[in-house]
């Protein structure tokens, strides 16, 4: 709404803008996606951010974009996410073991790193030592990127949005949602630490791993701290991936994807029963908030990729995973953008229950 006219804002396209919120998800290096996703939505221009809940590298996009959005508003916003994941491509290709050597690419094709030697003897060392020994130091490239490209006390006094960050309490197994008065660099490193390559977080006292294992993302704080009813999901991890794995790395990576997606399907499901019993009339609107749930997702993209590719910042793959997550934002806006306001597009009680 414009202060100056009182009229609806307008976007790109001559629309009126309509407000949503954010959950993103985490998952490594496929956090690209969620990258284009932003992106294609920004760059839009009829769709107002009222809050982001996120986890782990979602946290990393929601705290850029919030840190863009306060410098100069979405086009600024974009160059921000630009900035930031071109150079965790730099940070990694000089101190990541995590990679493919130049000579690689001529024998193997694809984004996995599932036939580098140097993957292969990282993954076999840290089955048998821990941050705790192999990194005493605790060194993590990521809090260097990300204090050089966010001011988080500037974030803190003003953020333009509200912004809920997920972490996982190590000892209670509960779950820590950083709201925007707690917005800080550690917060953002904890809610990204896999426990096997980083030392917990240490905030407060408390100690934290990866958001999730407990929130992947959390959908709580949408409900009972934004105005907006659209919540849209940007999926990184696959809800159904068909057939039974039957590698170790198969395995290991489905298992994951489960583990990653339960505490997110947990709440769909209880949004799925509130909002039946709003429609069928058992409770009223004014008793509790009917959510509608939208979801930008491509599962057939993530279905091709191991779970070695989450660990692989080379800048061709995260081009590669910001325009996918791009065209299929851009696809979404096509179809769905009338509903924005008026009905949820995901059909809750059948993908869920």
């Amino acid at each position: 709404m414009s202060i100056e006219t009182g009229m609806p804002d307008r976007g790109n396209h001559g629309q009126a803008v309509k407000t949503i919120t954010l959950a993103l998800q985490g998952g490594g290096a496929h956090g690209a996606f969620a990258w284009g996703v932003l992106d294609r939505l920004l760059d839009d221009g009829r769709l107002s951010i009222e809050g982001i809940s996120a986890t782990s590298a979602g946290a990393m996009n929601a705290a850029v974009l919030a840190y863009g959005l306060l410098q100069g508003g979405p086009p600024r916003a974009r160059t921000a996410l630009h900035d930031f994941w071109r150079e965790v491509a730099s940070s990694a290709r000089l101190c990541s073991p995590f990679r493919k050597l130049p000579w690689e690419s001529l024998f193997h094709n694809g984004y996995g790193l599932e036939y580098s030697p140097l993957y292969l003897m990282t993954d076999m060392m840290l089955r048998v030592l821990s941050p705790y020994q192999f990194n005493p130091f605790n060194f993590n490239p990521l809090r260097t990127v990300l204090a050089r490209h966010i001011d988080f006390e500037a974030l803190q006094r003003q953020c333009p949005i509200q912004l809920y960050l997920c972490a996982t309490n190590v000892e209670t197994g509960k779950i820590r949602v950083f709201t925007r008065d707690d917005i800080s660099l550690k917060a953002v490193l904890a809610s990204a630490c896999l426990p096997f390559l980083f030392q917990a977080v240490e905030i407060d006292g408390q100690h934290y791993w990866d958001g999730g294992y407990v929130g992947n993302p959390a959908i709580f704080p949408l409900i009972y701290n934004c105005v907006s009813r659209d919540i849209v999901i940007v999926h990184i991890n696959p809800i159904v991936r068909k057939g039974v794995p039957k590698s170790a790395a198969e395995i290991l990576n489905r298992i994951n994807e489960v583990s990653f997606n339960s505490s997110l399907i947990r709440e769909l499901r209880a949004i799925s029963f509130v909002t039946r019993l709003i429609q069928d009339g058992k409770i009223s609107r004014g008793q509790m908030k009917e959510m509608l749930i939208h979801s930008i997702r491509s599962d057939q993209t993530m279905m091709a990729l191991g779970v070695s590719s989450k660990l692989n910042a080379d800048w061709d793959f995260l081009r590669h995973l910001r325009d996918q997550g791009r065209e299929e934002a851009g696809r979404w806006l096509q179809q769905n953008f009338d509903a924005i306001g008026q009905r949820g597009t995901v059909d809750l009680h059948q993908e869920f229950h």
